[in-house]
């Protein structure tokens, strides 16, 4: 597949890519700054394996400037973004203005399955465990209130009809790790897990790029965990 990706740069998005360009894909990285783009590593000249680098397009551009990016859009299979901000005192728009954008140029090129990240700390449930609750509720929520409050108005946005015909699926990952790929882990569309758990960000890569041509994610919000 040919793959758009946002985001390659963060933990979560670099995994991401790397795994898709070990699978085979083509992947266009856009990136404010390229030189930060994990570029893999060119394999032997002995190895009879095609190079993961030689599928990989990285191109300057930001999500909230459009004009950047938008005219590489068409001929992709599906777009995955991994936007995030580390900004915990200001407001941002990065992913909600950042999304809509992605989607506004996605109806107009045709191309139609977007797999786009946010976080199970919005929706905090009884059947998360007491002290996870707790330190999600009274730590994380307010140290990181203004991406939250974005994270929000992107879920308003994706399960509005501005959408259209757009095949989106919104993932909820819990708290992150560095841990190692297992492919083990939890989903439920539409729906709440069990007592979840963290989770790596390379499994969550795992399930962000098994899932996009899952047709039973389609426009659904998915919550994934241990």
């Amino acid at each position: 597949m040919r793959l758009l990706l946002f985001g390659g740069t963060g933990g979560t998005g670099a995994q991401l890519l790397a795994q898709a360009l070990a699978a085979g894909h083509q992947v266009t990285a856009v990136a404010r700054d390229p030189a930060r783009v994990p570029v893999p590593v060119p394999a032997p000249m002995t190895d009879p394996a095609p190079d993961p680098a030689s599928r990989l397009t990285v191109l300057r551009g930001d999500a909230l400037a459009p004009e950047t990016w938008r005219q590489a859009v068409a001929g992709h299979d599906a777009v995955l973004s991994c936007l995030g901000s580390t900004d915990r005192k200001h407001p941002t728009t990065v992913y909600s203005r950042g999304t809509r954008n992605i989607v506004e140029a996605m109806r107009a090129s045709g191309v139609d399955r977007l797999l786009c990240l946010s976080s199970a700390g919005l929706d905090i449930t009884p059947d998360v465990p007491l002290p996870q609750r707790l330190v999600t509720r009274y730590v994380i929520q307010r140290l990181y209130r203004h991406g939250y409050a974005d994270m929000a108005r992107m879920e308003t946005f994706m399960t509005s009809a501005a959408t259209g015909d757009t095949a989106w699926t919104v993932v909820r990952p819990p708290m992150l790790t560095d841990g190692p790929l297992t492919g083990r882990y939890r989903t439920a569309e539409n729906g709440h897990l069990d007592r979840p758990k963290s989770l790596s960000r390379a499994d969550l890569a795992h399930c962000l790029l098994t899932r996009v041509d899952d047709p039973r994610t389609h426009r659904a919000v998915m919550e994934v965990a241990y």
